[in-house]
């Protein structure tokens, strides 16, 4: 894969969070992850993370809370990976882990708003 097309997947995963389109987003990050899905490195890992941060959004859009708290703790045992990971997309990912902890924060934020509302 170009280097071209793994960015432009990149940027696409964090367009499709914020389209809350969570599923697209996990296809774009799996679009990476799949070619080398069977390697046991820590960028591996950490895109299998990403992708985990992505179902846990379309799990807390189809209001599946208890599925969507053990996926988002396999994106939180993959986390630290950003530490050890040696890529020319560091910057990128920890980019990435900011805005889709962010969002988690929010999509938890509303959460609680629609559970004290009614």
């Amino acid at each position: 894969m170009t280097h071209e097309r793994y960015t432009a997947l990149l940027d696409e995963f964090i367009l499709r969070i914020d389209q809350q389109r969570y599923y697209d987003a996990h296809e774009s990050i799996e679009a990476i992850w799949f070619p080398r899905r069977f390697g046991d490195d820590n960028e591996t890992k950490l895109l299998k993370g990403l992708i985990n941060a992505a179902v846990c959004f379309e799990l807390i859009k189809k209001g599946r809370y208890a599925s969507s708290d053990k996926v988002w703790k396999n994106y939180l045992k993959y986390r630290p990976l950003l530490y050890k990971v040696h890529s020319p997309y560091l910057n990128k990912y920890h980019s990435i882990a900011r805005h889709v902890e962010n969002v988690k924060n929010v999509l938890a934020r509303n959460r609680i708003m629609s559970r004290d509302m009614s």
